[in-house]
């Protein structure tokens, strides 16, 4: 039983096409991480554009694999954005997002094998 994301969304809108659902979890694998250093790189420089950018384009495959947590971060996080908040007021939270992509990441590619 997944923890860390939920599907239902996605065999919802898929109509319980298998393939298609293991096409967005490999999607999400392989674009997700990406997205994260840009964030990770984008907050670091104080980049705002760019970690808006990278949270934006990440925001609906969380919202749409059920990884409630990491949603409510990058919400967060886009926020700080719009704020142009101080570093140390969102790296705790970056720091939180990535834990939770990466329990997902771990528990997608045990449950679905894939590498």
């Amino acid at each position: 039983m997944a923890i860390h994301y939920n599907l239902a969304k996605v065999y919802d809108i898929s109509s319980n096409d298998v393939e298609f659902v293991n096409q967005i979890l490999t999607l999400f694998l392989e674009e997700v991480p990406f997205e994260l250093k840009q964030m990770k790189e984008g907050i670091k420089i104080k980049d705002f554009k760019k970690t808006y950018a990278a949270a934006h384009k990440i925001k609906p495959t969380l919202d749409l694999l059920g990884v409630d947590l990491a949603y409510e971060e990058v919400n967060q996080i886009m926020a700080w954005t719009k704020k142009e908040g101080k570093k140390k007021e969102v790296k705790e939270v970056f720091k939180l997002l990535k834990e939770q992509v990466d329990l997902a990441s771990k528990e997608i590619r045990k449950n679905h094998n894939i590498k």
